[in-house]
């Protein structure tokens, strides 16, 4: 175990921030072992994977556990379904590409998002019409609560829109040790997300591998490089409203970008963002990124503090301009 360290290189946000415990773990064993000897629940956590879906607003007085575990177990369930067992630790883009050498399918949408195997079912991450609930069967988790490993099914883990229970629900209780993904043995694209299928020219003779450095592309043309830029991609969530809604906002905004929901229409917040004229705006070292209005970026020497005092600006002018709220993504520390 390590003290006081500094986690602002660990995130992508690189906000400045403080863990006065610090453990990596290199190993489900190590994991596991670590939770067991130093998990309390009246000690504060922080699971620490790519980083990339985090606001740190201020030093964290508790125990840091950085996992980097590795592991990935195919169990060929039949002839056109595997059902892979993936550590929580492993980079969540090298695994999508990993399955396309395998010829295991159905995560090609998903390429290029940062972070780790064990933050995709935290978040339920998506992009381009896929979202990787519908592809979970189970996730195997350390109860910290009864102090003992378990598995919780897929319909356990009460997946929403980039929520969870181990989100919203029960955000302290769970650790994710692994994920079981069940893929397909017979490629089928995705294409239905208006912005991903005109990219492709000729589906007829479309690969996973093709579809995979679609997303890529389209990726990089619209995200900055975490690397270059300090952000964590999305930072607000696309508002669902109902229909009546969007009929009104339609009425007056005729550009307005939207899609089919479950429950109404889900706007592109981006768009929202945009149309209210904070594409490009910056205020000392935060501001909003030049080509993509839903990313925030940190150009250097911010605070959380600084950040999320630009976001309640954003949110205040959409809630003024549009009549809603935008929910910030990440998770704020």
């Amino acid at each position: 175990m390590r003290h006081n360290v500094d986690l602002q290189q660990l995130t992508t946000l690189r906000l400045p921030a403080v863990a006065r415990q610090f453990i990596q773990v290199d190993s489900r064993e190590q994991l596991l072992d670590s939770l067991v000897s130093h998990d309390r629940l009246s000690q504060p956590l922080l699971v620490l994977g790519g980083g990339s879906n985090l606001i740190l607003t201020a030093d964290f007085e508790g125990l840091c556990l950085r996992v980097r575990s590795r592991g990935i177990e195919p169990q060929y369930l039949s002839d056109n379904c595997v059902r892979v067992v993936v550590q929580a630790g492993e980079s969540w883009h090298d695994f999508v590409d990993h399955c396309l050498q395998q010829g295991w399918y159905g995560l090609e949408n998903l390429a290029l998002i940062p972070g780790t195997v064990g933050a995709a079912p935290i978040q339920n991450i998506g992009a381009y019409g896929v979202e990787v609930k519908h592809l979970i069967d189970h996730v195997e988790v350390w109860d910290r609560e009864l102090q003992q490993l378990i598995s919780l099914s897929n319909e356990q883990c009460s997946f929403g829109y980039r929520d969870s229970l181990f989100k919203s629900g029960k955000p302290t209780r769970y650790v994710v040790i692994s994920v079981a993904f069940d893929l397909t043995l017979n490629f089928s694209p995705q294409l239905a997300y208006g912005g991903l299928s005109e990219q492709v020219v000729d589906v007829e003779s479309l690969s996973a591998r093709d579809l995979f450095n679609t997303v890529v592309r389209v990726r990089q043309q619209k995200l900055p490089n975490p690397l270059e830029l300090a952000n964590v991609g999305s930072f607000f969530k696309n508002p669902v409203v109902p229909q009546a809604h969007y009929d009104q906002l339609k009425l007056q905004y005729p550009g307005l970008i939207a899609y089919p929901d479950s429950h109404g229409m889900k706007l592109a917040a981006g768009w929202l963002i945009d149309a209210a004229g904070w594409k490009g705006y910056r205020k000392g070292d935060v501001g909003v990124h030049e080509r993509q209005a839903l990313v925030l970026i940190n150009y250097g020497g911010a605070d959380g503090a600084q950040l999320l005092a630009l976001a309640k600006q954003i949110q205040t002018d959409i809630q003024q301009r549009y009549d809603l709220f935008l929910d910030i993504e990440p998770r704020i520390i």
